[in-house]
């Protein structure tokens, strides 16, 4: 299986797009499963931008910027938590954004222009088309894709439930040590 070698973590794709109100409502459980499994569980962002939001694109070249100059997912929170304000500043705010959080704005204004990280999108949105994400957020774990646009109930306790059961084949139901060095964002 893909998501599982003995020594790293179990891996959960989070396919997202930072201009969408149901990403930034899915925050609150992506905390919720750092905190339970910490290093155990990769939380690896995809990037989904849909049409009907104009700056989603931007935003998740944006991302991968952030991600290369060490941001991780602070970047992502700080504009999910922000979805209104991108929606009415566009570019400007997420440069503004990586400069508020101590990136190099010039740096993410270049990146913009020069679209140094569009293959990586191009790449998740056809690779997320191809396994049938439609919407964000959509979750896959264990090879199991979880559909969170329509709605997040109950979508936590099963990814817990892949979780458990794929560190529990593993030998590592426990405080186990898994090496997340993740990719992307």
């Amino acid at each position: 299986m893909s998501d599982s070698s003995p020594a790293g973590p179990v891996v959960l794709d989070v396919w997202c797009e930072l201009q969408c109100p149901d990403c930034r409502a899915a925050l609150s459980d992506l905390h919720a499963l750092r905190e339970r499994y910490g290093d155990r569980l990769e939380t690896r962002l995809r990037h989904f931008p849909l049409e009907k939001h104009k700056h989603s694109f931007a935003a998740a070249q944006a991302a991968e910027e952030a991600a290369v100059q060490g941001s991780d997912w602070a970047f992502v929170e700080a504009v999910l938590g922000r979805v209104e304000e991108l929606d009415r500043k566009g570019e400007p705010f997420l440069v503004e954004t990586a400069r508020e959080l101590g990136l190099d704005a010039e740096e993410f204004d270049t990146a913009l222009i020069d679209g140094r990280h569009i293959l990586i999108i191009d790449a998740d949105q056809a690779e997320g088309k191809a396994i049938g994400v439609t919407g964000t957020p959509t979750y896959v774990i264990g090879g199991e894709r979880l559909d969170g646009g329509k709605s997040q109930e109950g979508l936590r306790e099963r990814i817990e439930e892949i979780a458990d059961r794929l560190l529990a084949e593993r030998g590592d139901a426990g405080a186990g040590t898994g090496t997340g060095t993740g990719t992307g964002v």
